[in-house]
């Protein structure tokens, strides 16, 4: 199979499904954002570091392409939706690493470790992708329904992110940063 179709070489993309779209549809903005958040935290794996973090962040990985899956299909049919289970593991996770943390007494700068502010980097990518899936449903109402969960889940993946990179500083004996105001 080539890499190259030249189909898209008019300024158009084709969705799951066969319908073709012009590259700037509010589908491709929203799948597309979520293939780079994908790659972000691909980047972040790269980088190395805590190897049970990184083994969770595989997982993300995986369930982020199959959102961006059903992001791409035009008719909402033969591509796997959001599961519930994702976004309670999420939750349950976020809870078990904030135990081991110290509380938040105020805000945090991204940064500290390189795989921390690796993750900060994901997180601001992924409330861009939570923005641009949270326009594609007010640009598609009818499809409001199915995207209502995956609003949900990039919304906690944003906050159990945070919580990951914080961790990530902690576990390699970094401190986080403080905000301290100019």
């Amino acid at each position: 199979m080539k890499i190259y179709t030249k189909t898209g070489d008019d300024g158009s993309t084709g969705l799951f499904g066969g319908q073709r779209v012009p590259k700037h549809d509010a589908r491709v903005a929203a799948y597309g954002t979520v293939d780079e958040l994908n790659s972000v935290i691909g980047v972040a794996i790269a980088g190395g570091g805590d190897e049970a973090l990184c083994a969770m962040l595989q997982t993300r990985q995986s369930q982020l392409f199959s959102l961006g899956a059903m992001l791409a299909s035009g008719d909402g049919k033969d591509a796997d939706s959001v599961n519930e289970a994702w976004i309670l593991s999420m939750e349950t996770e976020i809870d078990a690493l904030d135990t081991q943390l110290p509380a938040l007494r105020n805000f945090i700068l991204p940064g500290g470790s390189e795989l921390a502010a690796r993750l900060h980097l994901a997180r601001t990518v992924c409330r861009r992708a939570e923005r641009e899936v949270s326009a594609l449903r007010v640009a598609r109402p009818k499809d409001a329904p199915r995207l209502a969960p995956a609003i949900k889940y990039l919304n906690r993946l944003s906050d159990w992110l945070f919580t990951v990179a914080r961790a990530a500083n902690k576990r390699a004996g970094v401190e986080d940063i403080p905000w301290k105001k100019s």
